[in-house]
């Protein structure tokens, strides 16, 4: 019964991995329709004050205006949607849901064809699943990891602006138009948005609720009070970009300090991994004791989270804020 269960589920993965596949060049302009949907909204006057505090941040609901059912029900638990504008992915929830179970389906039915395994298959479909989560994940922390990058020399531009005689809106566009993925396009969007009515505040506020860096929260906190009781922003950002350039330079040095138990903690997490691949190879029967006695099984399951466990100590002892 599991195994007819299993291949109906390789079927319909498999289906919607090709349907999500076939309509992620599609997402990119609906989503741009969307936005300007949203921006041109209201009589072309954009979206007023009022609506944009009433309205939830982007990290706490969906970006698309009018959700499906699916994407209420996964905003409930996560937002998905936020998850994957912030990698710079253009593709919708439910397509990303599609190629989630495609990928589990996939990876379910090469186990089934190569593994005498079949007991531990529900594993591997739900492993499959987590690929594209992980995928979204890494190009998400690379894209924020850019973004961190560039806001140093973003801000001396903005700067350099000021100080010339330009307008704050001036070094926006001059940041957007100078400035490489992924923090010209975010730029580019808040100068766009305050061309289409929004205020200054509210594309600042919408700019750092797509992007969750404290830098960029310092920047749009310091625009915010500077419009409100004065001072030169031309020296606020200055000294605001310093201090981050500062703070990647003893990052740096954490990182070289780190580096030996970082190293320790990858060869002791693939260590058991790996020594199970060659007792599988070896001596077959005897690593199959853990898949079919009882003590066998809560043996694994022990082992299985204990690997975890202490996976999490050792990130808990290497990671260091900056």
């Amino acid at each position: 019964m599991v195994f007819y269960i299993l291949m109906g589920t390789i079927v319909l993965g498999i289906a919607g991995m090709i349907y999500g596949a076939s309509m992620f060049f599609a997402a990119d302009a609906d989503s741009v329709n969307r936005r300007l949907d949203a921006l041109t909204s209201n009589g072309g006057r954009g979206v007023t004050q009022r609506e944009s505090e009433s309205s939830d941040s982007v990290l706490k609901s969906p970006l698309d205006d009018t959700p499906n059912h699916l994407e209420k029900f996964v905003s409930r638990f996560f937002n998905l949607s936020a998850f994957i504008e912030q990698s710079g992915l253009k593709i919708e929830v439910s397509h990303f849901f599609f190629i989630t179970m495609g990928s589990g389906a996939v990876l379910t039915f090469l186990f089934l064809i190569l593994s005498p395994l079949k007991s531990i298959s529900p594993l591997v479909l739900g492993s499959g699943m987590l690929i594209p989560f992980g995928y979204v994940w890494i190009v998400r922390s690379r894209r924020l990891k850019r973004f961190a990058t560039q806001l140093p020399e973003a801000l001396d531009l903005i700067t350099q602006a000021l100080r010339a005689g330009q307008s704050l809106s001036a070094g926006i566009q001059l940041v957007g138009q100078q400035m490489q993925e992924p923090l010209g396009p975010e730029f580019k969007r808040c100068f766009e948005q305050q061309n289409l009515g929004v205020a200054l505040e509210d594309s600042l506020k919408g700019m750092v609720d797509r992007i969750p860096n404290l830098d960029l929260q310092f920047f749009a906190t310091s625009v915010m009070l500077q419009r409100q009781t004065g001072g030169d922003l031309a020296e606020i950002l200055d000294k605001i970009g310093k201090l981050i350039r500062e703070r990647f330079q003893i990052w740096g040095q954490i990182q070289s300090l780190t580096g030996e138990g970082r190293l320790s903690g990858i060869v002791l997490l693939s260590l058991p991994p790996a020594l199970f691949a060659v007792m599988l190879r070896l001596n077959h029967d005897y690593v199959m004791l853990l898949f079919e006695d009882p003590l066998g099984k809560q043996m694994l399951m022990f082992g299985i989270v204990m690997q975890l466990l202490g996976a999490a100590a050792i990130k808990k002892i290497i990671t260091i804020k900056v």
